[in-house]
């Protein structure tokens, strides 16, 4: 009888055990839906992974307004709003996955660190800016007068009240040539990059995620530099030398776990050959699929990836 009832169980168990769910967040200039872009992406999955539950994160009404908002919504608002969104899915209860594209990568870890609601298993990052950046080279799409726009608010001031609280790349710009008062100013990336006051939640639940995916762009002319999508950045005082991530104070005070990851080996860096976000679909399947490929009765990679 005991038998037949664990017969029972391990069969309801496979029955209800599937892909992993999957979420995605778009880069700047970009939105939800795309079918060009991210909308591309998300339909590859969902054409390789049958069954698979894919979501993609979008910051207002319609396509629109969530592409201006990747410019202009406050990112704290965002993240509270993806938060709340996420944890209301029942879909997602169990655990998801995510995948960033740019901007969209340090967004997920901001989830991560701050939503106590939800539960991340993979984070993948592509393109991210972890440490931010320090120039706006050129704009993304057709948004020629969207970046007119914001590099005009960048120059009445970066660390200024209202153009922190409105310009989202101001949110994530790092000067290292005034680190005090990037630190003390920013509103975003020195919160969730522990340069002010520590927060242990944040670093416990960072570091109690499966895998963390950072993808750099060999050839990036848009994120300055590019060092930041591995968690390197300028060293302090000029912009010409960088350090990497292993030169970090966040790495070598340990602010956010990456020293936990990396000893479980569950930091995977991934240099794709191209400019920023310039990657085939080939070259997406044979690099961050395995990380998607999840069946969620496993609970670990059908591969490694190193």
């Amino acid at each position: 009888m005991r038998v037949f009832a664990l017969l029972v169980a391990v069969f309801a168990a496979s029955a209800v055990a599937g892909p992993e769910p999957i979420v995605f967040w778009h880069g700047m200039g970009d939105s939800c839906c795309n079918p060009l872009s991210l909308g591309k992406i998300v339909d590859q999955v969902v054409k390789e992974v049958p069954g698979i539950y894919a979501k993609s994160i979008q910051i207002g009404h319609d396509i629109v307004e969530d592409t201006m908002n990747g410019f202009f919504k406050n990112v704290n608002e965002q993240i509270d709003m993806v938060c709340a969104n996420l944890t209301a899915d029942a879909n997602l209860k169990d655990g998801f996955n995510v995948i960033g594209f740019s901007q969209g990568g340090q967004f997920w870890r901001a989830i991560v660190q701050r939503c106590k609601t939800v539960k991340v298993l993979n984070l993948i990052s592509v393109g991210g800016q972890h440490q931010g950046v320090f120039g706006f080279p050129k704009c993304p799409g057709n948004n020629s007068d969207i970046c007119e726009a914001v590099r005009r608010l960048l120059n009445i001031g970066v660390y200024v009240a209202p153009v922190q609280d409105i310009l989202v790349q101001a949110e994530y710009w790092q000067d290292p040539l005034d680190m005090k008062e990037y630190r003390s100013k920013s509103v975003f990336l020195a919160d969730i990059n522990q340069e002010n006051t520590f927060n242990q939640d944040y670093k416990d639940r960072f570091s109690q995620i499966r895998n963390f995916v950072m993808v750099k762009f060999a050839k990036d002319t848009m994120v300055q530099p590019k060092d930041s999508e591995w968690f390197g950045f300028y060293k302090e005082g000029q912009d010409k030398d960088v350090y990497s991530m292993y030169e970090s104070r966040i790495w070598k005070e340990d602010l956010l776990g990456l020293q936990i990851l990396n000893s479980t080996g569950r930091i995977h860096f991934i240099e794709a050959p191209g400019d920023h976000l310039q990657f085939s679909l080939e070259w997406f399947d044979a690099n961050l699929m395995p990380f998607i490929k999840v069946d969620s009765s496993q609970g670990t990679l059908p591969l490694k990836v190193n």
